[in-house]
């Protein structure tokens, strides 16, 4: 059983369409990525999972049917907003948030303490919320979500504000989280995130699909026939290759559709070329999605 099945799913407010015809599951136990720029319909589409808006038509199910009050405390949301009451202090704040997910004072200081710690928050926990730097306001959003030990995560731009150390932090986090079987929802338009966390994704704009399935399958999809070669070496001309460029310290080849990969690595072999590097460049999903919308565009025309 899928933990979200959302089945043709529309949401209009008053002449905007925010979300048309949007279907897609999610399977226990992955990371799924909904992804898409700002205004793409992203929000609204979890605010409909959370039976916070109606759509106008479609079906949805979470946890194995609609949403009820006893599957909210199942449920971690994390939304891009920032929910803390900002003139209480931090612990007296996450208390607060852990007994309306149903825990007990105790079950919370049991807890609390260790994820104080783990966000480097223990020495703040006294202070007001508002007293708190941004990054460190999201942290504690994190942990009002997991607290609880939610079955399924949504989470809505989760590295909004945090530092290079704190963003592989939350990496480590989801992926842990998934390991423990948790199924994860996280909304984003930062998609290099995605890249590395994410095991499918749907790709929402203007809110309507674009893109729906595994992320590997994505890239092999729209993967141009080029390689990517990396050498201490200067790379001879090689029969086969239309061109090359730089990119990121590697070198970008451009095929010939007559050639394979494998006929340029076995020339480069054959030459005695120590490779660092060899792989069929895929594209990355920013330039995917440039290149899909830029398709749609021109099918309208």
């Amino acid at each position: 059983m899928n933990t979200v099945e959302v089945t043709h799913v529309s949401k209009s407010f008053g002449k905007n369409q925010a979300v048309r015809d949007v279907s897609f599951t999610v399977s226990p136990g992955e990371i799924f990525g909904l992804l898409g720029p700002n205004g793409a319909g992203k929000t609204t589409t979890i605010r409909m999972m959370l039976d916070i808006f109606k759509p106008d038509s479609g079906e949805i199910s979470v946890l194995g049917g609609k949403m009820t009050e006893e599957k909210k405390n199942r449920i971690g949301y994390m939304p891009e907003e920032r929910g803390m009451y900002q003139d209480i202090p931090l612990e007296r704040c996450l208390v607060y948030f852990g007994r309306l997910k149903g825990l007990t004072t105790a079950e919370i200081h049991d807890r609390l303490d260790g994820w104080l710690e783990r966000f480097d928050l223990a020495a703040h926990r006294k202070k007001k919320v508002k007293e708190l730097s941004k990054g460190m306001q999201q942290k504690a959003q994190i942990i009002a979500t997991l607290m609880h030990e939610p079955e399924l995560l949504i989470i809505d731009e989760p590295f909004s504000a945090l530092d290079p150390v704190n963003t592989q932090m939350i990496k480590d986090l989801l992926r842990s989280q998934r390991e423990q079987g948790r199924t994860i929802l996280m909304c984003t338009h930062q998609m290099h995130q995605v890249e590395e966390l994410c095991d499918r994704i749907l790709l929402v704009n203007k809110g309507e699909d674009m893109l729906y399935g595994r992320l590997d399958e994505i890239r092999s999809q729209y993967a141009s026939h080029a390689v990517l070669v990396r050498s201490s070496q200067q790379i001879p001309d090689l029969r086969g290759v239309l061109n090359r460029e730089r990119a990121n310290g590697a070198w970008l080849l451009r095929l010939d559709e007559a050639i394979t990969p494998q006929d340029v690595l076995a020339q480069l072999v054959s030459a005695g070329i120590p490779l660092e590097q060899f792989e069929i460049a895929a594209p990355d999903l920013d330039e995917i999605f440039i290149q899909v919308v830029a398709e749609e565009k021109a099918s309208e025309q």
